[in-house]
């Protein structure tokens, strides 16, 4: 597996002593600005949100930060600059993108300053959903079998942040289209696409420019490489057409198909998960879910962890032991013979409709904001016998389902007794949103446990009581 050092570029960012402008100060490009300032470049900073956070770092620093810049501001900030690093999320209509397109300078992603200063090898994975499960389960799969990593990107800790700890001996990496449409040198040696479906059109121009940052994933990467591929994904498949030559393509698949000729495949036979040779990996009834779509995560996450160096034995063991993530299909409580799931993760219509093939009969609660895709397709899910609408884009959810019952709900007590009036004994209600939290709650953690305390106040009794293979994640 190649180092993550990434193809030749153009980089006058490296040694030029001009600064590099940060545009947007999350998570992300909070730790870029302290590591750009550690490894001795000049940095600006401007934001368009609070202040306060700005002022802090600028402070920190020792550097001018500037607040809600207009365009002409924007032009004369960035014209001392030579290259600028938009935020994660930064909206492609922003005019930051055009300043630095007129002045001709570089577009850096927190990936792009990574690659210039650590080459341990890079083991990364993207998807509309899944992302974060994968990651999480492969890197348990690496350490089982030795292998010391960690799991970095957009998570809890950025990559740029990560690379100043020397004790991991690789980096598995969540790659958000976000980040990979601005890189130009990010090249890992292993490198997954999980599926696609519309999404964070509310910051990408179009479908298709959502779809090529996502192939961005396999852009820089070269001959020893590793591309891993869900051949069940129509557009997935199409895509690993195009990788680099050299690149070796490495499927998954839960259908019958045998994918693309010659491709080795990773696929499911008789309820056992099997290598491409045909050797067995897993028995699907051990593992924590038997929902298709983590069935489709244990075999992409096995895929890219023995690409990465992972013994077989030791991804056996990562995945049994496994049980996935908080607030995916994750059962909170029984009342009156009706089971509550807390699904808050789920913040596309593709990952609902994942989560509600888990079921026979379901009241949905779904709605938040709209991250400019279509929820009209959440009405094409047969068992879902009632819905109630919550936050801005309620009326959009109820509209999806208007030929069965729907109410639309004031906040998440509401919205969980009405479910709960809706629902016969046997049904399901399920909490997965299909839209994100940011209209009433700071992430979809914090609306995850809003319906736990809803739930808990309804009454019933606890999680204990849930079967085996009903919980999951279609979305990480």
């Amino acid at each position: 597996m190649s180092s993550g050092a990434g193809s030749p570029a153009a980089q006058r960012w490296i040694n030029s002593p001009k600064a590099v402008a940060l545009v947007g100060l999350g998570v992300a490009n909070t730790a870029c600005a302290r590591a750009l300032h550690a490894h001795g470049h000049t940095v600006v900073l401007c934001d368009d949100g609070d202040s306060s956070g700005g002022e802090r770092l600028a402070a920190e620093l020792g550097c001018a930060f500037v607040h809600r810049p207009r365009r002409p501001e924007l032009l004369e900030l960035l014209g001392d600059c030579v290259a600028v690093l938009p935020t994660p999320g930064l909206p492609e209509a922003h005019p930051a993108f055009g300043v630095a397109a007129e002045l001709d300078l570089e577009l850096l992603s927190e990936f792009d300053l990574a690659a210039a200063w650590d080459d341990r090898p890079l083991l990364a994975v993207t998807g509309t959903n899944g992302k974060t499960t994968v990651c999480t389960l492969t890197a348990a799969m690496l350490e089982e079998s030795g292998i010391s990593c960690a799991a970095v990107g957009n998570l809890d800790v950025p990559l740029v942040a990560a690379i100043e700890d020397p004790g991991p001996s690789c980096f598995v990496v969540e790659a958000s289209s976000f980040r990979l449409a601005r890189s130009t040198r990010f090249a890992p040696g292993v490198a997954t696409w999980l599926n696609f479906a519309a999404d964070h059109l509310d910051v990408h121009s179009d479908l298709e420019s959502y779809r090529e940052a996502k192939a961005r994933i396999w852009s820089h990467q070269g001959p020893g490489d590793v591309a891993v591929y869900n051949a069940d994904d129509p557009v997935v498949s199409d895509a690993v057409l195009g990788v680099p030559e050299g690149v070796e393509a490495i499927g998954f698949t839960l259908s019958q198909g045998t994918g693309a000729p010659g491709v080795p495949m990773y696929r499911e036979t008789n309820g056992v998960i099997l290598d491409p040779s045909g050797a067995e990996l897993l028995e699907v009834e051990r593992l924590w879910s038997r929902l298709p779509h983590d069935r489709r995560n244990v075999m992409a996450s096995a895929a890219t962890a023995l690409a990465g160096g992972a013994s077989p034995d030791g991804v056996c063991r990562a995945a049994l032991a496994f049980r996935g993530l908080p607030h995916r299909v994750e059962l909170v409580a029984s009342h009156d013979a009706v089971r509550f799931y807390n699904d808050s993760k789920a913040t596309t219509p593709h990952a609902t409709l994942a989560a509600l093939k888990g079921f026979d009969s379901v009241v949905l609660i779904a709605g938040g904001r709209n991250k400019g895709v279509d929820l009209s397709v959440l009405g094409t899910a047969g068992n879902v016998s009632a819905a109630v609408g919550i936050g801005e884009a309620g009326a959009e959810v109820a509209s999806a389902f208007r030929e069965r019952p729907t109410v639309l709900a004031t906040d998440m007590d509401d919205a969980v007794r009405r479910a709960a009036s809706l629902a016969s004994p046997g049904d399901t209600v399920l909490l997965s949103p299909g839209c994100a939290s940011f209209d009433a709650y700071g992430s979809y953690a914090e609306r995850g446990e809003a319906f736990r305390a809803a739930v808990e106040r309804l009454g019933g009794t606890g999680a204990s009581d849930s079967p085996d293979g009903t919980s999951g994640d279609a979305h990480g």
